[in-house]
């Protein structure tokens, strides 16, 4: 667990307020992006690093609550959902952020994405998705394209890659967004929308990892993804929209969201939102506010035989 939290409230919050040690990734990494997205977006909107807390599981994504003034959590491998529903039944009042990669949250912790999903509590959790295990030096991941090679099949992958996408739109996810770690503007955009949205906000990010997949994403060329607008949605990217397609989609429409999930060219935006999906976290707490208040020694005298 990673405690720093030396700003003073008086004080406006900057980036540098929010730092910590020097990130330890591999030079070019995407993670350094998504930090500074997610440290961005917190100076934006003053959040006070007390009243926030970062949780991650184990890879890459996993160093990022180190590098960041809040209180953090360094979960184990795959459970980062887990710690994060607890905090949220707990404290109401925390700004939680659940940070993850492509094998943490899809392969080991498949699991429990699919019931924090179906929870809905209030979080932010985002998807570092590089498309291969990087920190244990480049095997095949959930998400590693089909042909591609790395030391677990020096050949090339057999299998097509799981749809994060697809996937969490099908367990019925109530905000399912798309971003990248290049787009800055885009990821604070998409940031913002997740953190206003109440329930489980998933948000994908595409990550490079020029280190050891150099060719996974081509960022210098827009070409090959179409990003998705709505009034109710994500802007495009100010940089790039005039470089690519621009789609207007509406993220109620949930059978259009399943037709751009499954395209082989990518979207990056909003694809699916439902204000409406019950939150778990919400529901127990208005179940322990009706409950009847008992003094601690009778609260097992329901268990006597």
């Amino acid at each position: 667990m990673s405690v720093h939290l030396e700003h003073k409230e008086s004080e406006p919050l900057t980036i540098k307020s929010l730092n910590t040690e020097n990130p330890r990734w591999c030079v070019g990494c995407g993670d350094f992006g998504i930090l500074m997205g997610l440290k961005r977006f917190m100076v934006d909107n003053q959040f006070i690093p007390h009243e926030t807390v970062n949780v991650s599981g184990i890879g890459c994504s996993g160093r990022t609550p180190n590098y960041i003034n809040t209180y953090g959590v360094h979960a184990i491998h795959g459970r980062p959902i887990t710690v994060a529903l607890g905090l949220a039944l707990a404290r109401s009042d925390l700004n939680i952020f659940i940070e993850s990669g492509d094998g943490d949250a899809l392969s080991i912790g498949g699991n429990h994405l699919i019931h924090g999903i179906n929870k809905n509590f209030n979080c932010v959790f985002l998807l570092f998705d590089n498309e291969l295990y990087a920190l244990t030096k480049a095997q095949t991941s959930p998400t590693t394209r089909k042909g591609h090679p790395t030391y677990t099949q020096p050949r090339g992958t057999y299998l097509d890659p799981l749809n994060p996408i697809a996937l969490v739109l099908g367990i019925g996810a109530s905000f399912v967004a798309s971003t990248t770690d290049w787009m800055p503007d885009h990821l604070a955009s998409t940031m913002s929308a997740a953190f206003k949205h109440k329930g489980f906000s998933f948000v994908h990010i595409s990550q490079r990892c020029p280190h050891y997949d150099a060719e996974a994403f081509d960022y210098k060329t827009t070409g090959w993804f179409s990003f998705l607008t709505h009034e109710n949605g994500i802007p495009p990217d100010k940089r790039l929209a005039d470089k690519t397609e621009v789609i207007v989609h509406d993220p109620m429409n949930l059978e259009m969201a399943f037709k751009y999930a499954a395209s082989p060219r990518r979207h990056f935006g909003l694809f699916y939102c439902d204000p409406n999906k019950p939150c778990y976290d919400e529901i127990l707490r208005w179940e322990r506010d009706k409950a009847e208040k008992k003094p601690r020694s009778k609260l097992l005298d329901h268990f006597q035989i």
